[in-house]
């Protein structure tokens, strides 16, 4: 019986909002003790898309997302399309997952009951409220920004979220595992998502004087038009740096309160006697500006490290080596893949572009990619990968939050296709209907220099549009690993009956329907039968 395979994803958090890996301001006392005693932390992980559903089709499955189409938060794993929760579940595991769904197409009914073993939907508290000292400190700027502050406590402490009752729900699962069956148990929790809330005790651990300092639009050159079609549609000019403060601030916050539910987690496997012989995920899909580059939250086509740069913590369970610390190797989130079906001895059912990181684990030096990758956008054509107007006929509405966003987005060329290659020193994004952008990640490691026209990295950027373009060769399809026939039933009977002497015809088809294949059937059948034929079948 193989391990437990345990995945705790946080939504929509950046690597540089834990303490390991170099926030003095953060509050992850857990992750980084994790990261020094029991798993191994990856500096350099990667995602492949920069929002929810592109990413995670392509983390369960070890595609990417142009492999199946999967790029737009509206085109999710269909019949016939496998992930890891489908595959372990045939091959005896127990798989729960919580309802934040964001992978199977729920328009058809049967695909939840293929990936999963139990699902928990919850939604049985009410959602948390703001307090009335957020409400009059908030203004249109906030709203837009997505600040709501501090929700209101319920006089007992924490609040209770959505996110706590799934993890509840996921502790009671361990405690109650299944008997007989390895449980993989995949937990995706909101937060750090916006809107930027939380509540105390985690909203006054962030020391704010610890805080770097952000990335500023007016340092920047070249970037991409999403980004100035975002900021003008925000219209956070008038934020001012001690509300950008608060604003970072919260989000930290709510990164500590993930730090404090995911040592629930650990803490309940434990308990249960089942955390070593449980190998344990922790990262997220993608990041957030977090007022970088004067932007609230994400978007679809843009590749700066704030929004590709991800946590991924592994723990090994029981008989593999590790190494605990943090690793400079570049990895990608379709190598948790390739680890997890490794590490729960499980057969993929298609070929896949994950790499196993055990031997990493075993050894931090050690280097498994020189490069990685990450894509977005659409053609113009594609209004179906528009998040406007997805959501209706008349578009998002003036008054969501995510407005601004989703209306820059109905511009084909600030929405247009874009892939990133990322080297340890350089990174390329090539763009389909603007300037591409390269940057020197050595001098530059903000990327707010654009150096894609100075000649002295023309060398780089040729070689870099190598490893794009053979990377896309590569990986432009898979074929699955099962046959097709290409002859029916029909075909091969219609080839060969007129050779074939009546008191043969049914031990003929047998043959057929027993797999013969016509050509060398056809021949048999003219060496048994000599000259024979029926010219009146």
């Amino acid at each position: 019986m193989g391990p437990n395979i345990i995945i705790f994803n946080p939504d929509e958090m950046r690597a540089d909002s834990m303490g390991h890996l170099g926030n003095p301001a953060a509050y992850t006392p857990f992750l980084d003790e994790m990261a020094g005693t029991d798993a191994v932390s990856f500096r350099r992980a990667f995602c492949q898309n920069p929002v929810c559903v592109p990413s995670r089709c392509s983390f369960t499955t070890g595609l990417y997302p142009h492999v199946r189409g999967h790029r737009t938060m509206t085109h999710l794993l269909r019949e016939g399309e496998e992930s890891i929760f489908s595959e372990l579940k045939s091959q005896g595991y127990y798989v729960w997952m919580n309802a934040r769904n964001d992978l199977v197409a729920a328009q058809e009914e049967e695909a939840l009951s293929r990936h999963a073993s139990e699902i928990f939907y919850g939604g049985n508290i009410r959602p948390p409220k703001v307090s009335d000292k957020s409400r009059t400190r908030q203004n249109p700027l906030d709203f837009r920004a997505m600040y709501s502050g501090q929700p209101t406590s319920d006089g007992k402490g924490e609040i209770y979220t959505r996110d706590d009752e799934d993890v509840d729900a996921a502790i009671r699962r361990i405690r109650d595992k299944p008997q007989g069956q390895p449980l993989c148990l995949f937990l995706g929790l909101i937060y750090p998502h916006p809107p930027y809330q939380a509540e105390e005790p985690y909203f006054s651990m962030i020391r704010r004087s610890k805080m770097g300092r952000r990335i500023l639009p007016e340092e920047c050159r070249g970037k991409a038009e999403i980004h100035r079609a975002i900021r003008k549609n925000q219209q956070l000019d008038g934020y001012t740096e001690e509300q950008w403060t608060e604003l970072r601030a919260a989000y930290l916050a709510m990164v500590a309160k993930v730090d404090h539910q995911f040592r629930r987690l650990c803490d309940a496997l434990k308990e249960s006697g089942e955390y070593d012989n449980s190998a344990i995920f922790f990262f997220s899909d993608h990041g957030d500006f977090a007022g970088d580059f004067g932007i609230a939250e994400k978007a679809q086509n843009t590749f700066e490290d704030c929004l590709t740069n991800v946590p991924f913590l592994i723990k090994p369970p029981k008989g593999y080596e590790v190494d605990p610390g943090v690793s400079d190797s570049l990895v990608e989130l379709v190598d948790f893949y390739g680890t997890a079906m490794e590490m729960a001895g499980a057969a993929p059912s298609h070929s896949h572009y994950g790499f196993s990181l055990t031997e990493v684990l075993k050894d931090r030096t050690r280097r498994v990619r020189e490069f990685v990758t990450c894509e977005g956008g659409r053609n113009p054509e594609e209004i179906h990968c528009d998040e406007f107007h997805a959501g209706g006929p008349q578009g998002t509405p003036p008054y969501s939050p995510y407005y601004p966003r989703h209306f820059a987005q109905t511009d084909p060329s600030a929405h247009a296709k874009g892939f990133m290659v990322r080297t340890m020193d350089y990174k390329y994004v090539a763009r389909v209907d603007e300037a591409d952008e390269l940057y020197d990640l050595n001098q530059d490691p903000g990327e707010r220099t654009n150096v894609i026209s100075d000649p002295q990295y023309r060398r780089v950027r040729s070689e870099l549009e190598k490893k794009l373009r053979l990377w896309l060769m590569r990986t432009a399809d898979i074929v699955p690993f099962d046959y097709d026939k290409r002859f029916s039933r029909e075909m091969i009977w219609a080839a060969v009956r007129h050779n074939v002497p009546p008191e043969h015809r049914e031990e003929i088809l047998r043959e057929i329907d027993n797999g013969a294949n016509m050509f060398l059937l056809a021949a048999e059948c003219r060496r048994r039968f000599g000259d024979y034929w029926n010219a009146d079948v």
